[in-house]
């Protein structure tokens, strides 16, 4: 960056950091002591679509490297693509294995990387579900925790329950008040996208 940047108020993009992921268990502890929220499991990496065999060839291979996993006892990661035309792998873990889930959303993202569609990559996501006592329930608040790739940094994400487009707001500000000190919180706020009807959320 030079000195005219610096003098028009320019910023430099942050590079993809794609270790950032690996905070997310650490901030899974903090997020249930701080808003009661647990793993549901569910997490998915999103990319734009893109017509090819290279591509077609690129998410079969990273879906059967990801179902080749003897520990998952799920179902298998399945391609998803939502009715913006965006794509998404999908895993599904049990809850208390989100370390795994997140091994697996850094294989996708890096395997898209290693064949040249890190330019397609747009973010991962992690589910959360609040707890009441002591357990999940049935309709209750969701929440994502989404990684934006291009800008290596993450926000929450808080639909509210029922039909219609709404997001909790005060949720998702609490929330990120908590895991300020876990994750590498997006401070621009006009960048914290609704992803609704995402898969694994």
């Amino acid at each position: 960056m030079g000195l005219l940047d610096i003098l028009l108020g320019r910023t430099k993009p942050v590079a993809p950091d794609l270790d950032r992921l690996f905070a997310l268990p650490s901030a899974a502890v903090t997020l249930e002591a701080a808003a009661g929220f647990t793993p549901t499991g569910q997490g998915a990496v999103c990319f734009a679509t893109v017509e090819g065999s290279a591509f077609d060839q690129t998410h079969r291979e990273v879906q059967a490297l990801l179902d080749a996993d003897t520990e998952r006892t799920g179902p298998p990661v399945r391609l998803v693509r939502d009715d913006y035309g965006y794509s998404w792998l999908v895993s599904q873990r049990t809850p208390d294995q989100l370390p795994l889930l997140v091994n697996d959303l850094h294989a996708v993202n890096s395997a898209m990387e290693v064949n040249g569609f890190g330019p397609q990559l747009l973010c991962s996501l992690a589910g959360f579900e609040e707890q009441r006592g002591g357990t999940q329930e049935a309709g209750g608040r969701r929440l994502a925790l989404v990684y934006l790739y291009k800008r290596g940094s993450f926000y929450p994400f808080a639909p509210l329950p029922g039909t219609g487009q709404r997001r909790d707001g005060a949720l998702e500000l609490q929330v990120q008040a908590a895991l300020a000190g876990d994750l590498r919180i997006e401070q621009d706020l006009g960048r914290w996208f609704p992803v609704w009807g995402a898969p694994g959320l």
